[in-house]
């Protein structure tokens, strides 16, 4: 930790500007393409590998997640990232794992992810907070695959005054459309030829969006999915972009996005899709 806190006191007094990249690990193309930018837009990049407990309500997901330092460091080291901060709990947590206080995420933290893994967002918010006290970031980079995580993110850093630049980043697909995760590593062949299905019914509301209510795309998604065996939607919600509350029609928001969790056999996977960006006009 101290090599880490000299390391980054000497590029603040060098004025250098630092980019970060906070990781769960277990690295796969979509953390590459934050790295990639994360380099070329800053003098130091740094990049983090971090399993946080506090973010976990579930012990079992935890204990499963997908873990490979070693192999995580050789990719880091091939990108050209600058530092490596490969924490263990105690370094993050010397105090223990407990809140040291609740933070205000607002409405975004409250629902989808936040309805369904409850205390998620704020140890998602902990650990972030903690992360950047630490390394300082002038940009930090993270994937919209976790849409509602920047929003929260987003949140977090005005609640608590953190003097940083959120960088979203486009979702990295594999060729057959599934989004990038770790988590696909845990999915056996018969539920990965499955899980592009979550990315085509997305695309394909897209277009059934527009000569059907809010509420009929919505359950044409849950529908097509639960029919394949071995795939269940715990929630698809259609809401506005800003505040990631639920919208009940098309006109309702400028920005509409749809966000979805669905189990792949024991494997939670998430993806979203964009319906409609008038902010971009």
């Amino acid at each position: 930790m101290g090599d880490l806190e000299s390391f980054i006191s000497q590029c603040k007094n060098n004025g250098k500007s630092i980019g970060f990249v906070p990781t769960m690990g277990a690295l796969h193309a979509g953390h590459l393409s934050l790295v990639e930018r994360c380099v070329a837009e800053n003098d130091v990049a740094v990049v983090s590998v971090f399993v946080n407990p506090t973010q976990f309500n579930n012990p079992d997901d935890l204990a499963t997640y997908p873990r490979d330092p070693e192999g995580d460091s050789r990719l880091l080291a091939k990108a050209g990232v600058t530092a490596v901060f490969l924490p263990e709990v105690g370094d993050i947590y010397p105090d223990g794992t407990g809140r040291d206080h609740d933070y205000e995420l607002g409405t975004a933290a409250e629902v989808m992810e936040g309805k369904y893994r409850p205390g998620h967002f704020q140890g998602v918010a902990q650990v972030v907070s903690r992360l950047f006290a630490l390394v300082r970031p002038d940009r930090a980079y993270f994937g919209e695959k976790d849409f509602q995580q920047i929003a929260v993110i987003r949140n977090m850093v005005a609640a608590e005054g953190i003097d940083v630049s959120i960088v979203p980043c486009p979702i990295k697909r594999a060729n057959d459309g599934l989004a990038l995760s770790s988590r696909n590593a845990l999915l056996d062949e018969e539920q990965r030829a499955n899980a592009p299905e979550i990315h085509r019914a997305l695309l394909d509301s897209q277009a059934y969006a527009l000569n059907h209510s809010v509420d009929a795309t919505r359950r044409s998604v849950i529908e097509y999915l639960d029919a394949i065996p071995g795939m269940r939607v715990e929630y698809f919600e259609i809401v506005d972009a800003r505040t990631l509350l639920p919208v009940e029609d098309w006109a309702e928001a400028p920005w509409i996005v749809g966000c979805i969790t669905v189990y792949c056999g024991p494997v939670r996977l998430i993806d979203n899709i964009t319906f409609k960006n008038e902010l971009d006009k």
